[in-house]
């Protein structure tokens, strides 16, 4: 027998399948830095970035031409690699928010069914 709780392991975060389109949306709102798109993609939700994982996404993404980076020197350490969306990129940022947008109808209308039910039948 199953002992599921009603609550996924994930408590609210995103899966890290949605890492890609969640760097190319911040990548289209500008250029950045490794460190910082680490740090605002745990905000967006996806809690269990890790800097190596994140790095290998970005390369992998340069590699298919969404995104381009370059060196830039820094006053207060080390140079840091920039990166920056492509037009490959957001026509790919255009294709995943289109998904998403389907994700989200099809989320609405099972919440809005388990609301329905809910408030027919006294919880267990």
């Amino acid at each position: 027998m199953s002992s599921y709780n009603g609550r996924d392991s994930t408590n609210g975060t995103l899966p890290r399948h949605y890492l890609k389109p969640c760097l190319l949306l911040l990548l289209a709102e500008g250029p950045s830095h490794g460190y910082e798109l680490l740090e605002q993609v745990r905000r967006l939700g996806i809690r269990g970035a890790e800097p190596g994982g994140l790095y290998r996404y970005l390369r992998s993404m340069e590699k298919e031409e969404l995104v381009s980076s370059w060196w830039e020197p820094s006053q207060a350490g080390p140079a840091r690699r920039t990166y920056v969306l492509t037009d490959r990129g957001r026509t790919a940022l255009d294709g995943s928010v289109l998904s998403l947008r389907d994700v989200r109808e099809i989320l609405v209308s099972l919440l809005d069914r388990y609301d329905s039910l809910s408030e027919k039948s006294p919880a267990h």
